[in-house]
């Protein structure tokens, strides 16, 4: 694994503010590609460092958190994926809404059979079409379920529910639905359960976390994801900038490098000095390479500063290393480590 060593601008605030450690429910979105799934799965870990029972929920259906532990397709039901540093542990849980509607039926309504038929006649999935915004009322709802639920002793049954949610783009529409669900369903269970969505979701218990890379449009979108949300009064928690390259040239070596000024004959000579001969092609691809990474360089910094820049206040900021060879698991608890030691944690509740 690589580590970042290029200083970055600006005065930062606190990566992990106090309220954050006091959130129970935390919403990790991000554009496409920027590795939220990834994200979620390594703050799962982080949160339950030190004992703590953390839920990692995924609810697009893709398995993407199975791939992430390389562990088999989740079932609807909660199991232990993990095992976090100081005994704590994560479990995980894909949300179908077909499963969370029946389990709703069968809540409040006492179906049982009844519910089984109906998704079998296809009911289930004209009620999700008839009213689009129930599919998300139903995901939220379980995750929301999760989250206040208790055991016999009265303490929380998790210190904390991880959420890897859809992308950035719908990311609004996905949490705040239940605001136009609540206005249809005037009374009764649905009403009920979208209410107490909302509820959660606009309270101190919710952050929602925002991962993105270093260029300009997955910058956009999140710095607009961030607008929408706090237009919607949902709050945010940290940006976190995902696999942030190490910089190998000095501060002052950049911007000549990213203009092609590299000088081939230093290089060579500086070689020979340490016993290292390479023909000339060989020199020219570092050249090359130097060149490559100056302009990449110069690119993420001027991201950085857009992302300190045009919120304001500045939004708290994680940043995660690139990793070398793609993602298994040690390097999820690898970028576990990176997050405490950049101070996330949870006060302990249970």
């Amino acid at each position: 694994m690589t580590t970042t060593v290029r200083p970055e601008p600006g005065t930062r605030p606190d990566p992990w503010p106090d309220a954050l450690s006091r959130a129970r429910f935390h919403v990790v979105s991000g554009k496409g590609g920027t590795g939220k799934t990834t994200v979620a799965a390594a703050l799962a870990l982080a949160l339950a460092g030190g004992g703590k029972r953390v839920l990692l929920v995924e609810v697009e259906g893709r398995q993407g958190i199975a791939q992430v532990f390389d562990t088999a397709p989740l079932p609807y039901e909660e199991r232990r994926i993990a095992v976090a540093p100081g005994g704590g542990e994560v479990r995980a849980l894909a949300v179908d809404a077909e499963a969370a509607l029946l389990e709703y039926f069968e809540m409040f309504y006492r179906l049982g059979v009844a519910g089984r038929t109906l998704r079998r006649m296809g009911a289930i999935e004209f009620a999700t079409t008839l009213a689009p915004g129930l599919r998300d009322v139903l995901l939220t709802g379980k995750a929301k379920e999760c989250v206040t639920r208790t055991e016999s002793d009265g303490l929380p049954a998790y210190d904390a529910v991880v959420l890897d949610a859809p992308p950035t783009g719908r990311l609004v529409s996905f949490l705040d639905v239940t605001r136009a669900m609540a206005d249809l369903a005037k009374v009764g269970p649905i009403h009920g359960q979208a209410k107490g969505v909302e509820a959660l979701i606009h309270s101190p218990l919710t952050a929602v976390h925002l991962v993105t890379l270093l260029s300009d449009l997955p910058v956009t979108e999140t710095l607009d994801a961030a607008a929408e949300l706090d237009a919607a009064g949902i709050p945010l928690g940290s940006v976190v900038v995902n696999r942030m390259r190490e910089q190998w040239l000095p501060d002052r070596s950049v911007t000549a490098a990213a203009g092609g000024r590299v000088d081939a004959t230093r290089i060579r000579n500086g070689l020979q000095s340490a016993g290292i001969e390479l023909a000339p092609t060989e020199i020219d691809g570092l050249v090359a390479e130097t060149v490559e990474h100056a302009v990449a360089v110069e690119g993420e910094t001027a991201a950085l500063r857009r992302l300190e820049t045009e919120p304001t206040p500045p939004l708290p900021r994680l940043t995660l290393p690139a990793l070398l060879g793609g993602v298994d698991l040690g390097s999820l608890y690898e970028l576990a480590e990176s997050m405490t030691a950049q101070g996330v944690h949870l006060e302990a509740r249970r």
